[in-house]
């Protein structure tokens, strides 16, 4: 069956695009050794597209496969196995993830042209795409570990990747430690999962039972991990400065692999998150809410074309969680789908910018681009138009499908997810005009702007098309043309919540989210056109400053923090290593006097067997005396 035959070609294809560049990059140098990493992740698209007509093939409950490779850690009574979990919703993954994967490599062949590391890049992409699949394909928790810290070590890797520059370092190493907060959540839940379920495979947790305090410590812990990956509060921190990576890095961070991880998670646990406590869903929304809205007030005063995209995705990952909070799991993986589409659009365009732009990132030094730069203007404009919510590019499907399920949920988590839909037209639509319209902010002896090589406007254009029409995968207009939503049903156990009103409160949402977004696009025609509202009124101080929170963060670290971070360091390495090397040390310290003894001189040993005869002599002696 293709299904079982080729699933492995998903991820193998990047893997041994990571052992060919391994082995041979320096000697394929520019461009061969993009153009086999590029062909490596094609394939594994092509693998991934049989294994989806392989699935359509099944009727709809035979839809879940585990394909196992071999057994990998068996322990006791604990086994886990290398094998990957076929079902609709990794497929969905695994098709995104591959093809806007494979657009950005294209793109990247061009963008990294002349860079001295060029073949290093491209095997750090390809172990980048390998290990986002193991996470998604994994059917247990240790697979998908294994996954998640290769996400995480790759990330590190291409944030830091110009590491000469010491920000760029420290833009990864914040990204890498950041990330281990959350892994430690991970942990955790695997631990709390084992014992309560004595298995880390999916089917035997989301089958098994287990007190309900049980499940809810464990979807606890691994929205601590969640947040960590996908960037929620307090845990968003590392995201805008991993923008200290080469454009395509970007792309793929918020598109394609990292920060879906989280929201993938969490649904793929759906079915006990229906058994957990009912407040956990108010926790999952308000962590959401406060990460949408927080992100959306930056990214008024961001000045960096790079950070008002990468606010723009912890704002947009808000919207998922809050989906997922509501119970809404079809929402949350229709808006990741487009997300992706229009987020990979965004940042490939915003490199076409600094491409043409000589490296210059302030956007309050651009202005007037669209004449000079058409294709780049007309794609990026559809990412806008997507991500801002107008009908009927695909953004609007996906938002207007999570506003819904939070009009279901609580009408006050729907207005305050109205209000960052609004934000978000508005600050994208700041970005857009700065950048492409108003005056020229540029002197011609600092840049020359023009349009980008076609290996990076034609993914661009593929982009922008799917960005533009991707919200035919879920139409709400009847349950005939939710087809994400009836291709889930099988993975998602029939959890995802049904909005419990008519067709007719769904016009009216609708309506409310069109004028939301209009309202924000107007209002930024106003002020940054028309220039009949001075920028200052929106762009606040406190905005600018990320409300302070980044810094406050810092200096704990680099202050208070560093003293107690030794403290911590210095009991790890006395009390409990110490301890460790003690127990260590006991029978180390027998051995050394049985050495003594047992020290291989012959006439010693006569000499004790001597010993010994004369005083097993005396004790009988004694013996019979008495």
């Amino acid at each position: 069956m293709a299904l079982a035959e080729l699933i492995w070609v998903v991820p193998l294809a990047p893997l041994v695009g990571v052992a060919a560049l391994t082995l041979f990059g320096r000697r394929l140098g520019e461009p061969r050794s993009g153009q086999l990493a590029t062909a490596a992740v094609g394939i594994s698209f092509a693998a991934s597209l049989v294994v989806l007509g392989g699935l359509l093939s099944l009727d709809g409950h035979e839809r879940s496969v585990v394909v196992k490779l071999f057994s990998w850690v068996p322990i006791g009574d604990f086994s886990a196995d290398l094998g990957f979990l076929v079902d609709p919703l990794s497929v969905t993954m695994i098709l995104f993830i591959t093809g806007v994967s494979a657009l950005i490599h294209v793109y990247s062949i061009a963008y990294m042209h002349g860079d001295e590391n060029y073949p290093r890049f491209f095997l750090y992409l390809n172990l980048f795409v390998f290990s986002m699949l193991l996470l998604v394909l994994g059917d247990n928790l240790l697979v998908t570990f294994l996954g998640w810290e290769g996400v995480g070590a790759c990330s590190y890797l291409l944030i830091s990747f110009w590491y000469g520059e010491e920000a760029n370092a420290v833009a990864g190493k914040k990204a890498f430690i950041t990330n281990r907060v959350g892994d430690f959540g991970f942990l955790l839940a695997m631990f709390f999962a084992f014992g309560a379920y004595g298995t880390l495979s999916y089917a035997g947790i989301l089958e098994g039972h287990a007190a309900n305090s049980t499940a809810t410590a464990i979807l606890l812990c691994l929205m601590l991990g969640a947040a960590g990956k996908s960037a929620q509060f307090p845990l968003y921190v590392w995201l805008p400065d991993a923008m200290a990576g080469p454009t395509p890095v970007s792309a793929l961070i918020h598109a394609a692999t990292m920060v879906t991880s989280g929201v993938y998670l969490l649904v793929r646990f759906s079915p006990l998150l229906e058994e957990s406590s009912p407040w956990l869903g108010d926790v999952i929304t308000g962590v959401a809410l406060a990460t949408a809205a927080l992100a959306a007030t930056i990214a008024l005063a961001a000045s960096d074309i790079k950070k008002v995209l990468a606010y723009s995705t912890i704002s947009q990952l808000g919207f998922m969680f809050a989906a997922v909070g509501a119970g809404a799991y079809t929402a949350a993986i229709f808006h990741m789908v487009t997300h992706a589409f229009f987020k990979a659009l965004l940042f490939l365009a915003a490199g076409s910018v600094i491409h043409g732009m000589g490296g210059q990132q302030d956007i309050r030094r651009y202005g007037g681009l669209a004449r000079l730069m058409p294709v780049t203007t007309l794609t990026f404009g559809v990412g806008w138009l997507a991500i801002a919510g107008v009908p009927p590019f695909s953004g609007f499907w996906s938002k207007d499908e999570i506003l819904a399920g939070a009009w279901g949920y609580n009408k006050v988590i729907w207005a305050l997810l109205l209000l960052a839909a609004l934000l978000t037209a508005l600050y994208m639509s700041r970005l857009m005009f700065l950048t492409f319209f108003g005056e020229r902010r540029w002197n011609a002896d600092e840049a020359d702007p023009h349009e980008s090589p076609r290996l990076m406007t034609i993914p661009l254009i593929a982009l922008a098309a799917l960005a533009a029409t991707a919200g035919v995968l879920n139409l709400p207009f009847s349950h005939g043309v939710e087809f994400l939503g009836r291709w889930l049903e099988p993975s998602l156990g029939h959890h995802s919540a049904e909005p419990g009103f008519g067709g007719g409160t769904k016009w009216v949402l609708a309506a409310a989210a069109i004028v939301a977004a209009a309202a924000g696009l107007l209002a930024a025609w106003a002020i940054y056109l028309r220039g009949r509202v001075p920028p200052e009124k929106i762009e606040r101080r406190v905005f600018a400053r990320a409300w302070g929170y980044d810094d406050a963060v810092s200096n704990f670290v680099g202050g208070p923090g560093k003293g107690l971070f030794s403290a911590l360091a210095r009991f790890d390495a006395s009390v409990v290593d110490g301890a460790v090397k003690q127990v260590a040390a006991l029978p180390r310290r027998a051995g050394g006097l049985l050495r003594r003894v047992q020290n291989g001189l012959v006439r010693r040993y006569a000499l004790a067997l001597a010993a010994g005869a004369v005083a097993l002599m005396i004790y009988f002696l004694v013996r019979a005396g008495l």
